[in-house]
């Protein structure tokens, strides 16, 4: 089993920056891809950017492609979602998680434990 614990949403203006944190606990393995996605009201959930365990591969969204950053610290059990250059069409519950198995790294209904959530709000 895997526990994931979002940290580090809030209120912020357009054009400024946030630093979203997953802590993960419980057993896991150098395959997993790690991803988040984000759902604003109304709407279904949307991929933003998964990394491999090693880092060296990442893919993003279009919507957020040169201005958010994903990364992961395995010593430490976190991945981190640095995002730049806030746009009020941002605002979303931002929600991380872990694909143990086969799937697409884009599709949320492929990943297999997930964070409870933070959000994240954008003013213009």
């Amino acid at each position: 089993q895997v526990q994931l614990v979002e940290s580090g949403g809030g209120l912020v203006q357009a054009g400024g920056s946030l630093r979203l944190s997953c802590k993960v606990s419980g057993r896991t393995f150098g395959t997993d891809i790690m991803g988040w996605f984000r759902q604003a009201p109304g709407k279904e959930r949307e991929f933003v950017a998964a990394i491999g365990w090693a880092g060296g591969y990442t893919t993003y969204a279009d919507s957020v492609k040169g201005r958010f950053t994903i990364s992961r610290d395995n010593p430490r059990g976190t991945q981190y979602l640095q995002m730049d250059n806030l746009k009020p069409d941002d605002t979303a519950v931002y929600y991380c998680a872990v694909k143990r198995y086969s799937g697409s790294d884009y599709s949320a209904s492929d990943y297999s434990y997930w964070g409870q959530g933070t959000q994240v709000t954008v003013s213009s």
